[in-house]
């Protein structure tokens, strides 16, 4: 394993992730999220078949038209890359998680910039996926990987939020991380193999919870 991926993992990664729940402090508010079952049981639905599989599915194929976008310096990568960024944009339902991709993109992708990793012409409005697979292309971090650390990293981030919004204690948080490493594990290799605009996903529930997140009296989170 490459130490990369950890600072990638690693929870003080200037990117923002700790403001966002992405629907489930709606889910706690309404009382579907109620104790480390449900939550487990939303986390696991949306490992199998949310909207965070196509995202990455998408991944490799972004990371190799990044590079040939890095080393042919040619606009027709960049206008697939653009592309990408249209496309996985306009699936995400919500608003709110619309401005969330869009900040930690250009939050990492400002880190890299000042880790000596820019993109071609130090661009930087793209959103959190292909930031993310840039920095799997800038530090050679292996695909698998990659995706493996995608799917960890939006699991500790539901279980970060679910810390402030359930009694549920860092310990129990831990349990079902490592409860979850199973299904990471399968699912990124199955993902690795799929083209991501033939993937259908099965997710109303939180779609419902993003766009009704804007609507509670009350918030600790930007969605």
């Amino acid at each position: 394993m490459q130490l990369e991926i950890l600072q990638l993992l690693s929870p003080s990664l200037p990117v923002g992730a700790f403001s966002y729940s992405e629907g489930l402090e709606w889910l706690v508010q309404s009382k579907k999220v109620y104790d480390e079952i449900t939550l487990f049981n939303w986390i696991e639905s949306e490992l199998s078949r949310g909207q965070i599989i196509i995202e990455a599915s998408s991944i490799p194929h972004i990371m190799e038209d990044l590079v040939n976008w890095r080393d042919q310096r040619d606009d027709q990568y960049k206008s697939l890359i653009e592309e990408w960024n249209s496309w996985l944009s306009s699936l995400r339902d919500s608003p709110e998680v619309r401005s969330q991709q869009t900040q930690m993109g250009e939050s990492l992708l400002q880190l890299l910039i000042d880790l000596d990793h820019p993109l071609p012409d130090n661009e930087k409005k793209f959103i959190w996926p292909i930031a993310w697979a840039w920095a799997g292309v800038s530090w050679d971090i292996p695909q698998i990987d990659l995706v493996e650390g995608f799917l960890y990293s939006w699991v500790a981030n539901q279980l970060s939020a679910a810390l402030r919004l359930l009694s549920l204690g860092p310990t129990k948080a831990q349990q079902l991380q490592k409860k979850s490493l199973l299904l990471i594990k399968s699912q990124a290799s199955f993902l690795l193999q799929q083209n991501p605009k033939e993937i259908w996903i099965s997710d109303v529930g939180a779609i419902m919870a993003q766009q009704s997140h804007v609507e509670l009296y009350s918030r600790l989170f930007r969605s």
